[in-house]
């Protein structure tokens, strides 16, 4: 009798190991959908604090070629300001933690001491529609 047991419960496990794997991959599959949407965020320090800017993959292509951060930081250089979205942390209506777009910003070349990318745990929300 402890054998069977034994294979039941293996089955069982194993069925509960396949359960979740096919789990996994639809959420990470969800996640790659929501990712190519999703703008890059940049973490900015500037001589008030410090804020978090999201930009489309379309704003950053057109400020020219290399690392994402030198591309910004030479185009608020050459510019001499940059607008883009605010983001903060927000409450979906699920009760779910997220970053969400708040209002533009324009960062002035005077104000900005540090601009780095910033990696995100939270879903990312895309802006608004302008």
């Amino acid at each position: 009798m402890p054998a069977r047991i034994d294979t039941i419960s293996m089955l069982q496990g194993l069925a509960l190991g396949l359960l979740f794997t096919s789990a996994a991959s639809r959420v990470s599959a969800a996640r790659a959908r929501s990712a190519s949407n999703s703008p890059s965020l940049f973490r900015v320090v500037t001589m008030r604090g410090d804020l978090l800017i999201g930009l489309s993959r379309q704003d950053i292509a057109a400020s020219g070629t290399g690392p994402e951060a030198d591309r910004l930081a030479g185009r608020i250089a050459a510019e001499g300001s940059l607008t883009a979205w605010r983001y903060v942390t927000r409450r979906g209506a699920d009760g779910t933690t997220r970053l969400a777009a708040r209002d533009r910003v324009c960062l002035l070349r005077q104000d900005v001491l540090m601009l780095e990318p910033h990696a995100s745990l939270l879903p990312v929300l895309p802006p608004p529609p302008a």
